[in-house]
């Protein structure tokens, strides 16, 4: 069953690593998973929580942070040295067809911490913001997901370290979410209610 399970990681692997690949993609996937890129969005949530709630946006960019450094941590110190996963990229079999996109990177490939920080960052603003802006899941999980995906195509994630770091992360922002709203009660004053 495990070794099915591998097998058929690896097709899809393969699958979303070389079927898909086009010109376009080709430009695309690297700029979508280099951290960087990002920064004038990151910017603009921040400038946004501060203009809608003032400084009690303050305790939504902590909170988005923590989500994203929780994610990171947890995955980075504990999960990727326990399990010890190769990257599709250091991977002896996978590696001799890995259409490599970007640099391989030095650590573990299970989970895809990109996927947790992500996903762990867009449930938590999901969750908190969908009630007075409905439209925020659709935009949220497509950033989320497209950056996740992107880890594939280049060539250093498997897709069950993606789905995996999928998981984790919306766990984590779905618990930020619930420590959000408990502090809520206890901090009115601090705590936007959205």
């Amino acid at each position: 069953m495990f070794e099915q399970l591998i097998h058929l990681d690896q097709h899809l692997f393969h699958i979303i690593n070389h079927d898909w690949a086009n010109p376009f993609f080709d430009s695309v996937m690297p700029w979508v998973c280099t951290p960087t890129n990002w920064i004038p969005l990151y910017v603009f949530i921040i400038v946004f929580c501060l203009w809608k709630f003032k400084k009690q946006g303050i305790i939504i960019i902590v909170f988005i942070a923590l989500s994203a450094g929780f994610s990171d941590l947890t995955c980075d110190r504990i999960i990727k040295p326990l399990v010890h996963r190769e990257r599709p990229c250091r991977d002896p079999i996978t590696a001799k067809t890995d259409m490599l996109r970007v640099t391989c990177g030095s650590g573990y490939s299970f989970p895809s911490i990109h996927a947790a920080d992500h996903f762990a960052m867009a449930v938590f603003m999901i969750l908190i913001f969908c009630k007075k802006w409905r439209w925020i899941w659709l935009w949220g999980l497509l950033w989320a997901g497209i950056i996740s995906i992107s880890r594939i195509y280049v060539g250093v994630h498997y897709p069950i370290d993606v789905f995996c770091g999928t998981l984790y992360g919306s766990f984590v922002g779905w618990l930020m979410s619930k420590l959000f709203y408990w502090l809520q009660t206890k901090l009115p004053d601090w705590v936007p209610i959205i």
